[in-house]
């Protein structure tokens, strides 16, 4: 049984749990509590698991004694464990109501073929399963997910490497740092690592930081099925409590839309604009969190209105091209976010060593005009961006249409420094340059209703000379 299948089998059990009123995140939260003991239990690393709340503990119960049993589980490995197991059952509590689904469930995991899921790997397993909720659109848990196709390009054209320290300040599922973890394990021999290489490497390499105390559970237990030992910090990136995140040699990142509940402002003293406007102070926050030594990299998905905000929005534009070499902007197509109608782009830069005219000109990449219209029926594949990687990595392959350029000074010349640039014409939108002039137009539709008049005269002239003939 594959991966795919399992995934499927796994998501389809949430039907059980409707009678109990569970919503689809709240499912993958309990499917995370009981999926951590099994796969525990397949790959021999539950040492860190008491005996008595061990799988075999569930497997062995049925009825209320299995409710209860599962419940103290619960409670016991929040407060008494310690590391991972007592961060990803922090706090745990259980939806489920009857012990008949409860049961159902744990025996449909159990009869299911792991050998081949271990082979493929569990954390793909477990990042289909958060797939399947963000696709879910009454789960809303969309908006904490990156499509992987995304993530994968935006990673591969970073290129994270090896000691390289990376970060994802709204890490949501852990996503992007799996993707950097994946690319820098593809690219490099691991086993030669030195031991003080493989203790960074697992231990210190990877970091995020998550508001939202059930996505900050389903990125642990991401991270744990992937084998990375990750800090990831349940958190607000904009408070200053998070000012000592810094020194970051990767950022890549999708931060929260929209403004702050009450139109508070960020509590970082660090950062130059406070605003409302989350995306402009996280957008701030991450070019502050950056290395200074013209290396330090970062890609992050952020709205248009980032590109043409005035006030504020001008003012974190200036600075970000200022403490930064911005020197490409992909504006993304529609409809591969959970909210179908936001515009977005993927901003790419790179933190230079002084803080004043690192940007001398800024590429554009137009993904979103006259595209496919990308949905549940028509996804985002990595072929799609074929035109885009090319150019990004080499600019004598930027010939189509789509890539265009504007320097710094072209740039300063727009209202409020604007970055909203690079859209190509709209083969949707009728020019008026296109329409016929009314005048001509009117003119010919009299010529031709007169030579129809004409014709229509002769025809009846025609018909009269037959009736008379008979």
């Amino acid at each position: 049984m594959s991966t795919q299948d399992i995934v499927q089998k796994l998501w389809n059990l949430c039907n059980v749990l409707r009678d109990d009123g569970i919503t689809y995140h709240q499912y993958v939260t309990e499917l995370t509590y009981i999926l951590f003991l099994k796969m525990a239990d397949e790959t021999g690393a539950d040492k860190d698991i008491p005996e008595a709340y061990r799988w075999g503990s569930l497997t062995s119960r049925s009825g209320i004694d299995l409710k209860k049993h599962y419940y103290t589980l619960l409670s016991k490995l929040g407060e008494e464990s310690v590391g991972r197991v007592a961060q990803i059952y922090a706090n745990a509590s259980s939806s489920i109501e009857e012990p008949k689904n409860l049961e159902k469930i744990i025996t449909e995991i159990d009869k299911l073929d792991w050998y081949e899921a271990k082979e493929e790997g569990l954390g793909d397993l477990y990042e289909g399963l958060l797939e399947k909720n963000a696709n879910e659109k009454k789960s809303g848990a969309g908006q904490y997910f990156t499509p992987r196709v995304l993530i994968d390009v935006m990673t591969e054209l970073i290129k994270p490497q090896l000691g390289d320290k990376c970060f994802d300040p709204a890490c949501g599922t852990f996503g992007f740092m799996i993707a950097a973890n994946r690319y820098v394990n593809a690219h490099n021999d691991m086993y030669a690592l030195s031991d003080r290489q493989a203790d960074f490497q697992q231990n210190k390499a990877f970091n995020g930081v998550e508001l939202v105390h059930e996505t900050h559970r389903l990125a642990l237990m991401n991270a744990y099925l992937h084998n990375m030992n990750a800090n990831i910090t349940l958190g607000d990136s904009l408070a200053q409590s998070a000012k000592g995140l810094k020194d970051f040699d990767v950022i890549l990142t999708n931060p929260p839309f929209g403004t702050k509940k009450g139109g508070e402002r960020a509590t970082r003293d660090d950062i130059s604009f406070q605003t409302s406007n989350k995306q402009l102070n996280f957008l701030q926050v991450i070019y502050r969190s950056l290395k200074t030594d013209g290396k330090a990299r970062c890609a992050v998905v952020l709205p248009d209105n980032v590109l043409f905000a005035a006030g504020d929005g001008a003012s974190v534009r200036r600075e970000l091209m200022n403490f930064c070499n911005l020197h490409t902007i992909l504006r993304l197509p529609t409809g591969i976010f959970y909210a179908q109608g936001v515009k977005t782009n993927v901003l790419f830069f790179t933190r230079g060593t002084t803080e004043q005219d690192n940007t001398t000109e800024v590429a554009f990449y137009d993904m979103r005009t006259n595209m496919d219209s990308f949905g549940k029926t028509r996804q985002l594949r990595e072929s799609d961006f074929d035109e885009f990687v090319a150019g990004y990595e080499d600019s004598s392959k930027r010939t189509g249409e789509r890539w265009s350029k504007f320097t710094r000074e072209e740039i300063a010349k727009n209202p409020d420094d604007s970055l909203d640039l690079g859209l190509i014409r709209d083969d949707s939108i009728v020019d008026y340059d296109d329409l016929p002039d009314p005048v001509e137009s009117g003119e010919e539709a009299i010529a031709n209703l007169e030579e129809a008049v004409d014709l229509l005269k002769s025809v009846v002239r025609e018909l009269r000379a037959l009736t008379e003939e008979k």
